[in-house]
């Protein structure tokens, strides 16, 4: 039987197949759970275990800002509006949300 702590976490936590590879995608804030006015800005954590990932990533989220959307002229296929599969992932439950990487150089 599964426990009532699994079936209903505390944090959020997801599990994300990215790019072939498995990681852990989460929120320490356990207010994104049950209050919107928390999916405004906030912060998420991805770890995936890869030897070239040495620290957690710390992503700032906001829902907000449509910033990443703001050239359209621009081929999508170009190197300058490559996205980081992570930052996709977000973005299907955080449709057109910004993410900031925080300082930390973003993977593919």
């Amino acid at each position: 039987q599964v426990s009532r702590g699994l079936r209903t976490p505390q944090l959020p936590v997801w599990l994300c197949g990215i790019s072939g590879r498995h990681g852990v995608l989460f929120c320490t804030n356990s207010r994104l759970l049950s209050d919107w006015r928390a999916e405004r800005v906030f912060h998420l954590y991805f770890y995936n275990g890869q030897r070239e990932q040495t620290t957690t990533a710390h992503l700032t989220i906001d829902t907000r800002s449509r910033r990443w959307e703001e050239d359209r002229s621009e081929d999508p296929s170009s190197p300058g509006k490559r996205r980081p599969s992570v930052e996709m992932a977000i973005r299907t439950k955080w449709a057109g949300a910004t993410v900031s990487w925080n300082g930390t150089d973003p993977f593919f």
